[in-house]
């Protein structure tokens, strides 16, 4: 991190000179604890989404699948433009380009993030566990095949039951058995990632980085190869009994293995006694969480992620319109609320979550590129502009190519940067 300091000392009387060396020994540990604490934002590619399979469920082709059947549904129920963006809730001069980008990434990419479902969306164990001893092998086989032809998403990953006493044993033996059988037909996948829910503690967090440290000693895997997410479910999490926000502690506690915060829309409000008629994303208490998820992780490289909508656009065109409407809401509400990423549940839901991300990054693309080539233009005539600018700006247009909402060669050629100088300008430390 830059000292921020334009001028040299010389020149200054002797005193002041030695205020600022002891001010600099007096501020040095807090200055690397600051560093150390809070590095900026994590660097690379950040899915829009994670689709929650159940892992019995699970095949190498899953993720073609829903994107036919995103597809098929867009066909069925909104196969024109103006359908399409009725449907999506997006601006008549958008619809066209955006549904022809949703179809191609339905196409190319549908599923961007796939989480195998042990907990909460995976079938009730046997009485002796030997059904999960067998789902968590064969699953783990099905993603090895998926990787080795191509077919496995870019993110991938597992979510275990909760480390709470009565699933501990059960977390870590799926965790163990999964991996096990994946590393024995391959190597851990690009962006693979364990998912721990329903995180109560710190100390659950620090027992998870145990647990990756002890499994990467088991299976030979370098150390760190092994990250983890976790879900922010219960109130706990949120306000400790001390009255200090859990949250933070748990960001911090999980060093570089903890890599997101996944809100939990339904076992939240459920545990705080809200009727499951008003369970649902843009609740106030929903919103609070959430801000105080965002402010515990600002700035340690701690992504996050929305929850899901249970809405599911099933049914007939009528129902499914509704739903998609519904969720492209409350999508572009998560978005410009700094949600980048949010749960699916449901295949068809591929078909509003690329609308509405893509509307959102097509609608301000024009407005962040011209601010970004001021900004460089306003730098070079020694006009001073806040730093944060065009790391925001820089870091919006990003998301949007990495997405696939915008077109390199049009963000080129509107604010004067390719990838690499929008990776710097986003990448930049105060």
């Amino acid at each position: 991190m830059s000292d921020g300091r334009t001028q040299p000392t010389a020149g200054l009387p002797h005193s002041i000179e030695q205020a600022v060396a002891e001010i600099d020994e007096m501020l040095a540990a807090a200055d690397q604890a600051l560093d150390g604490a809070y590095p900026g934002e994590r660097t690379g590619r950040q899915p829009v989404h994670t689709a929650y399979v159940p892992a019995d469920r699970f095949h190498p082709e899953l993720g073609a699948d829903w994107g036919q059947q995103a597809r098929q549904a867009l066909t069925d129920c909104a196969s024109s433009p103006a359908e399409f963006g009725a449907a999506m809730g997006l601006p008549e001069d958008i619809a066209a380009t955006v549904r022809d980008r949703v179809v191609a990434k339905l196409s190319s990419e549908p599923v961007e993030d796939l989480r195998l479902d042990f907990e909460d969306g995976y079938k009730p164990a046997s009485d002796d566990g030997t059904g999960e001893d067998t789902d968590a092998v064969v699953a783990a086989r099905n993603l090895a095949a998926a990787a080795a032809a191509g077919s496995a998403p870019p993110f991938t990953g597992i979510r275990c039951k909760s480390l709470e006493a009565p699933t501990r044993l059960r977390a870590i033996r799926t965790v163990s058995l999964f991996l096990g059988e994946l590393l024995a037909r391959g190597p851990l996948p690009a962006g693979f990632v364990l998912t721990l829910p329903k995180v109560t503690s710190a100390d659950q967090v620090r027992a998870m980085v145990l647990l990756c440290d002890r499994l990467e000693q088991a299976f030979g895997l370098p150390e760190g190869s092994l990250r983890f997410e976790i879900q922010a479910e219960t109130p706990q999490l949120i306000l400790g009994p001390d009255g200090s926000a859990t949250i933070a502690r748990c960001v911090h506690a999980g060093g570089q293995r903890l890599v997101g915060v996944h809100y939990g829309t339904y076992d939240y409000a459920a545990a705080l006694g809200i009727a499951g008629e008003f369970q649902r994303l843009d609740h106030p208490a929903a919103d609070h969480a959430r801000a105080v998820i965002q402010v515990a992780a600002a700035g340690t490289g701690v992504r996050l992620s929305d929850g899901s909508s249970n809405v599911l656009p099933t049914g007939s065109p009528a129902a499914v319109i509704a739903a998609w409407r519904e969720h492209s809401r409350l999508v572009r509400r998560s978005l410009e609320r700094g949600f980048y990423q949010g749960w699916d549940l449901h295949p068809a839901q591929l078909a509003s979550r690329y609308a509405a991300t893509y509307g959102f990054f097509l609608a301000g693309v024009a407005r962040a590129c011209d601010r970004l080539r001021s900004y460089a233009m306003s730098a070079a005539s020694g006009t001073l502009e806040e730093p944060a600018t065009a790391r925001a700006l820089a870091g919006f247009l990003l998301r949007g190519l990495d997405c696939g909402a915008l077109g390199e060669a049009h963000v080129i050629e509107r604010c004067g940067q390719d990838r690499t100088g929008l990776s710097a300008l986003r990448d930049a430390r105060r």
